[in-house]
């Protein structure tokens, strides 16, 4: 085809202003691509095997590479080439009307904003001409270079390899009757739990089959050869029927391959016009294979094979990333952007076909740019224990979970470690643990609503997804475990603090801290990720709450049911332990973030214990009998949330969606806090503390913190291991106020 010696902006689209290359339109137009293949009022092509429909469909591929090129190249940075072997899979599934896609690889960010921008989505955040596209790219308050659910019309965010299933089939199950295709490339398969979360899903909800996984079979990562690269197409196949999906649909590029290339992986833009046309049908009729049999019932999964960077500027892994040479007018990139140049007559039917396909632009018709109508939840059965009396606060919170779920249809709550092994047997009593075998023994059966697989990542994604898509969930973990699935909340609660909607706050709980693990060791006591949920407290919408009693953690899951667009980590204990408050003290202690637990009578010097979590509280009240005996007055605050105990400068409370500014201010702070001495007190480690002695005034101040984990017989063995102990605080305090 011929490029134009000249750029005919007088007769381009408007929205085509900053194409730096058109080229003469293709042989065939007139006849195949006169009107739009998705006619007026449809979402998507009649017929997949039109000639037109695959002409067009080859249109938009290279409509999407184009873009997904000179966007990149303005700033020469980003990702081209691996969106670019997908280019004719994204492209039919749009065709089809197949538009609620997510992505496990992040760096499709560009092919995915190229399609928002083609179906004028990105409209609503001020980019209408590829010009603004490219000073937008890869800047603040435009395109980030990894994918965010914030941008208008994607549905979810993409960053670290091995999240998109998670959020396809948190879509499926919650809208029944629409596609999910995800995309997934085959650098991200060395991630074992990407099949490995889709095969219990499979196994758990054998009737959502309407997700589809579309596998982008390029042949290499990021910065080498994909680990799966010298697997043959048989091999492929079996990996996928061996996780539980019962149809394959695999297109392979090679077998429509006129230009003698070597090698398994061929780029098909290589090939003479007419083998494009031809694959570029057989993708389409694949895809619509795939996508009915998917909505049909069939687990499903389509596979698209061809080279990694076909049609861009350079092939395999090298067109992975673009480096400061890979500029605009760098001769190999406008030699790669002239390959793939389009006429304003092309550039206008792909417009207008992404424009109709699924209804209309992804901003007005995508599940997630609509507030998800969940089952309204009668007020919670609270259940005030009387101060002094002794229970156990995982129960008490498992009580809630069961009512919640018995109400809200829609409620999943994952677990991998086992419920009763947390003393949370009564949810697993009340909703039952799904599964295809039912056995009353193990409380399953295959309507349950906790999902177990003994994946925490396969826990925290569906939980993560489901939240983020608009519904109510609940991950529970053992704390020490919580790290292999933490990544995915932090993706979504940042995700959650960028979206224009409404949605239910992300509710985690991680009982079976390090203090109770004592004969399990080390492998157990690992409550360091307590500092992962403090640093992200200055996120804005990430709160860590450590409730002391079994009153109190019905405060935090109650406000935590009443909280959107939030990150909520509740961490508490699963023994007998004492009630140290109200229902009234509880809910005032996880509103306004501390409240007072016990207050000498005596007049003295003062020592205040700021102490986070519950079984920690145990040394500290015998520290204080100890303290008083010795003629001191003692102040023990429980600080519950201390993401209200931050300085409204301390946070980035103003820049999330649902804002929330409730900080405690300084006269009540220095009412808690202030003291001759003030020694805080975590039986994890020290993030959370953070705000107490950022501000407090005390002029003495130490900490009692975890250190690292051991093998013992008893709670207090291992407390006295990291030096947690009511000799040693009474002895610290008396020294400091010496």
């Amino acid at each position: 085809m011929n490029v134009a010696a000249t750029h005919p902006t007088e007769i381009a689209p408007e929205f085509c202003a900053g194409i730096q290359h058109f080229a003469d339109s293709w042989p065939g137009f007139a006849e195949n691509a006169a009107t739009p293949a998705i006619a007026q009022g449809a979402k998507g092509i009649s017929d997949a095997a039109d000639p037109a429909a695959a002409y067009q469909t080859l249109l938009m591929a290279d409509a999407l590479r184009y873009l997904t090129l000179q966007v990149c190249g303005s700033k020469a940075s980003g990702h081209p080439g691996g969106f670019a072997s997908s280019a004719e899979a994204y492209a039919a599934l749009v065709m089809l009307g197949h538009t609620n896609i997510v992505t496990e690889v992040g760096h499709h960010a560009p092919g995915f904003y190229s399609a928002m921008f083609l179906d004028t989505s990105l409209e609503e955040m001020g980019i209408r001409t590829v010009a603004d596209m490219m000073a937008r790219f890869r800047e603040k308050h435009g395109l980030l270079g990894h994918l965010s659910g914030a941008i208008p019309g994607l549905l979810a965010p993409a960053g670290p390899l091995g999240q998109g299933q998670h959020f396809a089939m948190a879509g499926a199950l919650l809208h029944p009757g629409t596609l999910f295709p995800v995309t997934i490339g085959d650098g991200g398969m060395g991630e074992p739990y990407v099949l490995n979360s889709m095969m219990h899903f499979n196994t758990a909800y054998p009737t959502v089959t309407n997700f589809l996984p579309t596998l982008i079979w390029n042949g290499y990562s990021q910065e080498h050869h994909s680990m799966c690269c010298l697997w043959s197409n048989d091999q492929m196949r079996a990996y996928w029927t061996g996780h539980g999906f019962e149809k394959v649909v695999l297109v392979d590029a090679k077998a429509f391959d006129d230009s003698n290339q070597s090698g398994a992986y061929v780029d098909s833009s290589q090939f003479g016009q007419a083998a494009r046309l031809a694959f570029a049908g057989a993708v389409l009729r694949g895809a619509d294979e795939a996508a009915k049999s998917a909505l049909s019932g069939t687990r499903t999964v389509f596979i698209i094979k061809q080279l990694k960077g076909t049609g861009v500027h350079k092939l395999g892994a090298k067109s992975h990333n673009l480096y400061p040479p890979d500029t605009l007018d760098a001769e190999h990139m406008i030699e790669g952007l002239q390959r793939r140049a389009l006429s304003p007559e092309a550039w206008a039917i792909v417009r207008e076909n992404f424009v109709r396909a699924g209804g209309g632009p992804a901003v007005k018709t995508s599940v997630t740019e609509h507030v998800l109508q969940v089952a309204s939840l009668p007020p919670l059965p609270i259940n005030e224990f009387p101060v002094g009396d002794k229970q156990v606060p995982a129960t008490t919170f498992g009580a809630l979970v069961a009512f919640v779920g018995q109400h809200d249809p829609g409620f999943v709550v994952t677990n991998a470690d086992g419920n009763e092994a947390s003393a949370m047997a009564n949810i697993n009593v009340a909703l039952k643990i799904r599964h295809p075998v039912t056995d009353d023994l193990y409380n399953q059966g295959p309507a349950g609503q906790v999902y177990e697989p003994l994946n925490e990542d396969a826990c925290a994604g569906l939980a993560a997804g489901l939240a983020l898509f608009g519904s109510r969930s609940l991950w529970l973990s053992y704390e020490s475990f919580a790290i292999n699935g933490w990544p995915i909340m932090q993706t979504v609660t940042q995700a959650m603090a960028e979206l224009r909607r409404k949605t239910p706050a992300l509710v985690c709980m991680f009982t079976a801290g390090a203090l109770e693990q004592g004969r399990n060791g080390w492998t157990h006591q690992r409550p360091e990720i307590e500092n992962y949920f403090a640093a992200q407290m200055r996120n804005g919408n990430v709160y860590p709450l450590f409730p002391c009693d079994a009153n109190q953690i019905q405060a935090a899951y109650e406000w935590a049911l009443g909280s959107y667009n939030k990150g909520i980590a509740i961490i508490a204990s699963k023994s007998p332990l004492p009630v140290y408050t109200t229902i009234d003290q509880a809910r005032e202690g996880i509103e306004k973030g501390a409240v007072t637990i016990y207050e000498s009578a005596t007049i003295g010097q003062t020592v205040v214990f700021a102490v986070t979590g519950d079984m920690a509280l145990l040394p500290v009240f015998e520290a204080k009998d100890r303290l008083e005996a010795l003629g001191l007055r003692v102040r023990i605050v429980s600080c519950a949330n201390p993401r209200r105990l931050y300085r409204p400068t301390d946070v980035s409370w103003s820049t999330v969606s649902e804002p929330d500014n409730a900080f405690m201010d300084d006269d009540r702070f220095n009412a808690l806090f202030d003291a001759d001495a003030l020694i805080a007190v975590s039986g994890g480690p020290g993030g959370p503390l953070e705000p107490i002695l950022l501000r407090s005034r005390a002029p003495r101040r130490d900490m009692f913190v975890w250190q690292r984990g051991e093998t013992t017989a008893s709670p207090g063995e291992i407390m006295a291991f990291n030096g947690i102990t009511a000799d040693a605080m009474t002895e610290r305090a008396a020294r400091l106020l010496t």
